[in-house]
C-alpha cells in the first residue's frame, strides 16, 4: 500500500472522520504480521459489522482470531472508553427533563449486549440522577425481574424518582405486551411508595423505544 494511503498518514490529512471502519481498528491493532498487514487483519475484525464487534467478548485471555492478547486489550479499552463518553452525556449534577435524553449512555452501555439486562437510573427530588443499577440480567432471550427488587433500589438510593430501562438481544426495540404490563405494575406499585416511574426506555442496536414519548405509560 502507498504510504500515503495508509490509516496512519489519511487520518493525518483528514481526521479520524476520513476512515473506515477497518482503518480505525487498524490504527489500534498495528503494526501487522508477516505476509498480512493491520489493515488486512481489520477488515476481518469488522466483517460482521461494528455491533457485532461491540457484542463480541473482548478479553486479553482469549485471543479473537488471529489477534494476540495485547491487541484484544486495546479494541476492549477503546470500546469501554466509548461506552463511559457516551455515559456522560447526562451527568448527576443535571436534571433530567426528558427521561429520553438518557437513552444514548444505555444505547452505548447495554444494546451490543447478547443477554437481557433490566436496570434504573434512580433520581432524587431534583430529578438528579443518584445511581444506576443493573438489576437483573437474564437469559439470551428475557429477564426475569421483580418490582421487589426495583423500589428496594429506590428506597435504598433515597431515590423519589425511577427511569428503567432493559435491552432486546434481538435487535428491535419494540416493546411487548410483557414489557407494557409490566411496566404499568411498576408505575402503580411506585405510586403506593412515592416512588414516580418516570419511563421505560428499551434499546436494540443503535435504536430506543421511550414508552413515556410514546404514551404507553
Amino acid at each position: 500500500m502507498p504510504v500515503d494511503e495508509r490509516p496512519r498518514e489519511r487520518m493525518a490529512r483528514g481526521g479520524a472522520g476520513a476512515l473506515s471502519d477497518a482503518e480505525l481498528v487498524a490504527l489500534l491493532i498495528e503494526p501487522g504480521r508477516r505476509g498480512k498487514s493491520s489493515l488486512d487483519i481489520a477488515r476481518e475484525v469488522v466483517a460482521d459489522g461494528l455491533l457485532a464487534l461491540a457484542r463480541r467478548e473482548w478479553m486479553p485471555g482469549k485471543p479473537v482470531g488471529s489477534l494476540g492478547a495485547s491487541r484484544v486489550a486495546r479494541i476492549a479499552a477503546a470500546l469501554e472508553l466509548g461506552r463511559r463518553i457516551a455515559a456522560l452525556s447526562v451527568t448527576g449534577a443535571e436534571p433530567v427533563r426528558d427521561p429520553a435524553v438518557l437513552a444514548p449512555r444505555l444505547i452505548a452501555r447495554y444494546a451490543h449486549c447478547v443477554q437481557e439486562t433490566f436496570g434504573g437510573i434512580y433520581l432524587d427530588a431534583r430529578r438528579r440522577i443518584t445511581s444506576e443499577r443493573e438489576i437483573y440480567i437474564g437469559t439470551l432471550t428475557s429477564a426475569s425481574v421483580s418490582p421487589r427488587d426495583v423500589f428496594r433500589w429506590a428506597l435504598h438510593d433515597h431515590a423519589t424518582a425511577v427511569v428503567v430501562f432493559h435491552n432486546h438481544p434481538s435487535g428491535d426495540p419494540s416493546p411487548s405486551p410483557q414489557d407494557l404490563a409490566f411496566t404499568a405494575k411498576l408505575a402503580d406499585i411506585g405510586r403506593g411508595l412515592g416512588v414516580d416511574v418516570l419511563d421505560h426506555i428499551i434499546v436494540a442496536g443503535n435504536a430506543f423505544v421511550s414508552l413515556q414519548q410514546r404514551d404507553l405509560m
